[in-house]
């Protein structure tokens, strides 16, 4: 049965739509806050399973909507860097919300921070114009999470599915374990790579930021964010604003976790690592969630082919896939036990099928 791409309106409807929702919510409690947080808990999950459908990919015909694309990934970004103080001054200020609507607006926040918001601003570091790719650094130096726009680039997409690359996650190894080694290895493996590129380029970046090394500016944005934090609202306000960001932190780990979990890449006879492929990433076919994620669950494509806007990006036949949304592969990595029980099928399918191409030129 053919299949039809997504068009730009619904990955614009899926992804801004909890933003007015949130707005009301600060406003006026109550059903609107309890909307946003079950749109992006459990309407995300029920619309995946409920309606099986699998989408296609835009070809050539639909270039002409890569700048309406890019566009919306500005306005998530904007709204993203709009939304941390004013949610932090209702989750720790003088809001008319009880304590309970605190708790609901903090989530509702988080999960759109880290399953909206982070795919935002990981295409916009991928993108080369400089101010796309300030905007995507600004948000992660706004969640203290900046080494992501370095690291991610310069190293997870270089060495992933191998043991020089923090972010992917080995057979066995629990995500609680993973997160700690994560975090802390790609912020020193971005370090490096940061300072190994001026050491041998001396004034010259990919994105074309200054000569001053990205990891000044990164902590620098962050300490201002945690200052404007505290002005909003005193210490409660410094914990709200470092507990949401931790909170979008927790997930981007784990979509890394998830979309890596026992992939490697093998040694050729030359001793050389195979070039990264279609086999080193797992995928989802899920239509809200590529919806609201901007297609991130298709994660084998975008690893061949980084630079390829979101809406292009195609679901190989010969990639990896799990049965479940992304959002629900993530629920399940939190039990370690659980987890590597409904994994072990798929990798042992994986590892036990013949090798496959390295190019994602067969889409679904």
């Amino acid at each position: 049965m053919p299949t039809r791409p997504l068009p730009i309106f619904a990955f614009a409807l899926a992804t801004l739509l909890p933003l007015p929702l949130l707005a009301l919510g600060m406003a006026l409690g109550g059903a609107w806050l309890w909307g946003a947080f079950l749109y992006m808990a459990v309407l995300t999950l029920l619309l995946d399973q409920l309606v099986p459908l699998t989408t296609g990919t835009a070809d050539a015909a639909h270039a002409a909507e890569f700048p309406a694309a890019d566009l919306l990934l500005v306005l998530v970004a904007l709204g993203a860097l709009g939304l941390l103080p004013i949610a932090t001054w209702a989750i720790a200020g003088d809001s008319a919300l009880d304590a309970g609507e605190k708790v609901l607006l903090f989530f509702a926040v988080g999960f759109w921070l880290g399953q909206v918001a982070h795919p935002a601003a990981h295409e916009l570091i991928h993108r080369s114009r400089r101010n796309l790719f300030r905007l995507g650094a600004a948000f992660y130096a706004a969640i203290l999470f900046g080494q992501h726009a370095s690291a991610h680039r310069l190293v997870h997409h270089r060495a992933v599915a191998t043991r020089d690359d923090p972010n992917t996650a080995r057979d066995g190894e629990s995500f609680y374990r993973f997160a700690r080694r994560a975090w802390i290895g790609s912020f020193r493996a971005g370090a490096r790579a940061e300072t190994a590129l001026r050491a041998n380029r001396p004034g010259l970046h990919p994105a074309r930021l200054p000569a001053l090394h990205p990891y000044a500016l990164y902590l620098t944005a962050s300490a201002a964010a945690l200052l404007f934090a505290t002005l909003i609202a005193g210490l409660p306000g410094l914990l709200a604003w470092s507990g949401l960001a931790l909170h979008a932190q927790s997930q981007i780990l784990l979509s890394d976790y998830v979309q890596h979990y026992g992939l490697t890449r093998a040694r050729l006879p030359n001793g050389k690592l195979e070039p990264v492929g279609l086999t080193h990433s797992w995928n989802t076919a899920h239509w809200f969630t590529s919806a609201l994620m901007l297609n991130a669950p298709r994660h084998s494509d975008h690893h061949v082919n980084p630079s390829r806007p979101y809406p292009a990006l195609r679901l190989p036949q010969d990639a990896p896939r799990l049965p479940w949304p992304l959002p629900l592969a993530c629920m399940l990595a939190l039990v370690p036990r659980l987890w590597r029980r409904a994994m072990a099928p798929h990798l042992a399918r994986v590892r036990n099928s013949p090798p496959r191409r390295t190019t994602a030129d067969t889409a679904a």
